[in-house]
């Protein structure tokens, strides 16, 4: 290989000296304020030396690379002789030069079981129709370029990657380095398409070789897919919940009794628990308290829970294989319900349970959500709150939106709101399915500034939501281990509490 000479007379490669150039001058990879100004060709040379070799590893396959190849044939079947490309994504900017965590894009973990950013899967058309597999992903750092510590991102920065041969065992898929992707997609002909939006590099590679429709297409065949879990999906899901579950008896366990409690104190509470049994939680956490409860997607959390307050928690733990629980119990904060509040509480509890009893193999979808708001219209007008007019036409008139303000529910999965590009007439206008996941999760909101209920009724917010799995005989309730009726749910806090 050809050599360059660096001060003192040692040799260094190219590849290494470009490395070392790139680490100079590369505004991704050096700040503007750092305190080296470079490297010299003496550091560079004894960097490559003096490491153990690595030992050599034969994983097992992960737990879902069964399901993932059954998942790819299917993607095959529907688009025999075309290019398809999904990409996992890139790390997010969170501020300067500091990224979110990565989480990887949904399609392509349900395809892969890989979580690795700037990863691509693409299935290549074979002359039989099939297609052939390969994960294009970043091998191990390359110790001989001095990539390793380099790069900012180079192990030494980030920390240990599989290689190519290692991924390859791990994921059941032929595996390549994605740096000769852009190659690939250059001499790309014929029908390709893409899952856009989450590889800037990849979408420019293929911008005039793809078209809007048929990309639209293709992410629309993609959240389709994912509409019937299969076993290895209901088997995480179940311990999804049941870990949310855990984060929720950890939260009463904190939650003062006769001191204020942070909403703050409460969202760790519970992102401690995410943190310990999977992946993070699966989406923000709503911890409202007091009037907050009636914003639906209070996730600020910069309030306090007060005893006689009502406490909305809206948590999922998200698990290590990226699916998410996603369960809401509004809670006394002492411990013991008002009348007022049992009163509101027990309606939603109605309405909940309508809910859950319509969810069966052949049901429409929206059967749910019309039991739920059935219910819950029923007891707005009990309540004085329609005037004159009957159950039935303030139904037939959605006036009761005015205190329940959403649907009733969704699906869920490897994203807390599942198939969400599905087309309606399969998703909100279909029919449910034994290995549909969905959530029931009816509820009244009643503003503090809302002058058309009683002023008893006003900064009340309560929703109750569990994880429902559509079964052959009927429906599971995966989260049935978290009390749901007022009485249970203040024996369960005086019990947590000791």
């Amino acid at each position: 290989m050809p050599t360059v000479r660096g001060g003192g007379g040692t040799c260094v490669s190219d590849s290494l000296q470009e490395a070392v150039v790139a680490e100079e001058s590369d505004e991704n990879r050096t700040r503007k304020n750092g305190l080296y100004a470079g490297v010299s060709s003496e550091l560079a040379e004894n960097m490559l030396q003096g490491w153990a070799d690595r030992e050599p590893r034969d994983p097992e396959p992960v737990a879902q690379a069964g399901h993932t190849a059954r998942r790819r044939a299917a993607l095959s079947a529907l688009f025999p002789g075309e290019l398809l490309v999904i990409p996992s994504g890139t790390p997010k900017v969170r501020a300067n030069d500091t990224d979110y965590p990565f989480r990887p894009s949904s399609d392509y973990v349900y395809l892969t079981g890989d979580q690795s950013p700037n990863g691509v899967l693409v299935l290549e058309p074979a002359q039989d129709g099939t297609h052939q597999a390969a994960a294009y992903l970043l091998p191990g750092s390359d110790r001989a370029s001095g990539e390793f510590w380099l790069d900012y991102h180079g192990e030494l920065w980030d920390g240990p990657r599989n290689g190519l041969t290692e991924n390859a065992k791990l994921l059941g898929l032929d595996c390549r380095d994605v740096r000769t992707l852009g190659e690939r997609l250059a001499a790309a002909t014929g029908p390709i398409r893409l899952l856009r939006g989450y590889d800037a590099q990849v979408d420019t590679a293929l911008h005039d070789k793809v078209t809007a429709e048929r990309d639209t297409e293709f992410r629309v065949a993609l959240s389709e897919m994912r509409l019937v879990k299969d076993d290895f999906e209901i088997a995480d899901l179940r311990h999804a919940c049941q870990a949310t579950i855990r984060g929720f008896e950890d939260v009463v366990r904190v939650l003062g009794t006769d001191t204020p409690t942070l909403e703050r104190a409460i969202e760790g509470t519970f992102f401690m628990r995410a943190r310990i049994e999977g992946n993070d939680v699966g989406y923000s956490s709503v911890c409202a308290a007091g009037a907050h409860s009636t914003t639906l997607h209070w996730v600020r959390n910069d309030g306090e829970a007060r005893p006689g307050d009502l406490l909305l928690l809206d948590a999922g733990v998200e698990s290590r294989n990226l699916y998410t629980a996603d369960v809401t119990r509004t809670l006394p904060v002492d411990g013991r319900f008002t009348p007022v509040q049992r009163k509101v509480y027990d309606a939603v509890y109605a309405a909940q349970s309508a809910g859950i009893a319509a969810v069966r193999p052949g049901a429409k979808y929206r059967d749910f959500h019309h039991a739920a708001q059935r219910v819950l219209t029923e007891h707005l007008a009990a309540w004085g709150l329609f005037g004159d007019r009957s159950v039935d036409e303030a139904y037939e008139l959605g006036l009761y939106r005015r205190w329940t303000l959403t649907g009733t529910g969704h699906m869920i999965g490897l994203d807390v709101h599942d198939c969400a590009k599905a087309r309606t007439e399969l998703y909100v206008d279909g029919t449910l399915a034994a290995g549909m996941v969905l959530t029931v999760e009816p509820g009244l909101y009643f503003q503090s500034d809302d002058l058309t209920v009683p002023e008893e009724l006003r900064g009340i917010g309560i929703r109750i939501e569990d994880d429902i799995l559509v079964t052959e005989e009927g429906n599971e309730n995966l989260s049935a281990a978290l009390p749901r009726a007022a009485d249970e749910v203040e024996a369960w806090m005086a019990r947590l509490r000791g």
